[in-house]
């Protein structure tokens, strides 16, 4: 008996684990669908206030609402495509096969003059950069681009599906929570409901909170890159903000963009007296728009949305960063958000959860 009741055991075992493999292998199998999902969620959770706002506010029907937000969403992500077609098309020429000579000119151009500049003042930091042939890489960028134009192309089916998907969840507000309520226990559901509806309000508005960051320092880098004349100014300021959606390491990546892209754009003019001073300049002002960032937008986002301590997001996105790489940092927030919500319907009488929450 006692051996039938192993081997019933171990069976039971073996087939509780091969359905989480399946279920785990299903997962990886539709994972772009859960991402259009996840999108489609996010930009639901923007256009929520948007909506209340039309429905409580203007007494707008609900279809019409949610119509008109797309509307204005769809607008806003035709006006960015619009803005990257000019610095596509131009760095598509300046790309082509046709053109990679031309390219391998100016980049080696820049690059004996920056070795001059060195040299001059009796640093031999770029000598041992002589012995590589640098500018025969650039004959693979044509791949790269032909890449990239099929990346465009099954792109175009992404954004479809992420429109249709997002258009009933702004519909049917409750679409999502009622499937996610379909995975809990009969005895939870309405504490986790309330649970949701918060975290609805607070990620709402921490996106919200996102967006109009990114939109100040849109406009900073915009001005400085404008008043230096650099080529293509808008696209660019809005690529280098748009970074700032990645923490801590976004900043970065952001700031060398630009840095080597005002370089690029003075292409043809001296060195040391144009392209390495505007160059420095931008690099500065990029640097005292981030500061500014640092210390008033984001605790102000931090603290009105989030309800978070930034010392506790500090330490969130860090920790999200060394488990889970780039993508845990840019979920972190949201995440523990969401988590801290849950904890406290749940477990609001525990000594370290009432800590985390009291601000909520």
């Amino acid at each position: 008996m006692n051996s039938k009741l192993i081997a019933n055991g171990i069976l039971r075992a073996i087939a509780i684990l091969v359905g989480i493999s399946m279920f785990l292998y299903f997962l990886y199998a539709i994972q772009t669908v859960i991402i259009y999902i996840l999108i489609a969620a996010v930009l639901s959770l923007i256009g929520r206030p948007f909506i209340l706002l039309l429905r409580k506010k203007l007494k707008f029907p609900n279809l019409f609402a949610v119509i008109l937000t797309m509307i204005i969403m769809l607008g806003m992500i035709s006006s960015l495509i619009i803005l990257f077609v000019p610095l596509v098309i131009e760095q598509g020429k300046n790309l082509s096969l046709l053109e990679v000579e031309e390219l391998k000119m100016n980049i080696q151009n820049i690059y004996d003059q920056i070795s001059s500049y060195f040299s001059s003042k009796g640093i031999d930091i770029l000598s041992t950069l002589n012995e590589l042939d640098i500018v025969s890489q650039f004959q693979s960028i044509p791949t790269f681009l032909n890449a990239f134009v099929d990346a465009l192309s099954s792109l175009s089916a992404g954004l479809f599906s992420v429109i249709f998907i997002s258009f009933f969840f702004m519909k049917d507000s409750h679409l999502l929570k009622n499937g996610i309520l379909t995975l809990i226990p009969k005895t939870s559901e309405k504490r986790f409901s309330a649970s949701l509806e918060q975290i609805n309000d607070l990620l709402s508005r921490y996106f919200i909170g996102l967006i109009l960051q990114i939109s100040v320092l849109f406009i900073i880098f915009t001005i400085v890159l404008l008043s230096f004349d650099i080529s293509n100014a808008v696209v660019i300021a809005f690529l280098c903000a748009l970074f700032n959606l990645i923490p801590y390491i976004g900043p970065l990546i952001g700031g060398f963009i630009m840095f080597i892209l005002s370089m690029t754009s003075n292409i043809g003019q001296d060195f040391q007296t144009e392209i390495l001073p505007t160059s420095l300049w931008i690099l500065f002002f990029y640097l005292i728009a981030q500061l500014l960032d640092n210390l008033v937008s984001q605790p102000v986002i931090f603290s009105k949305t989030t309800k978070s301590h930034p010392l506790e997001i500090f330490l969130i996105i860090i920790i999200c960063g060394i488990l889970f790489g780039v993508i845990g940092m840019m979920v972190a927030v949201p995440c523990y958000t969401a988590l801290k919500v849950i904890l406290k319907e749940f477990l609001s009488e525990n000594k370290i959860v009432k800590s985390l929450t009291k601000s909520l």
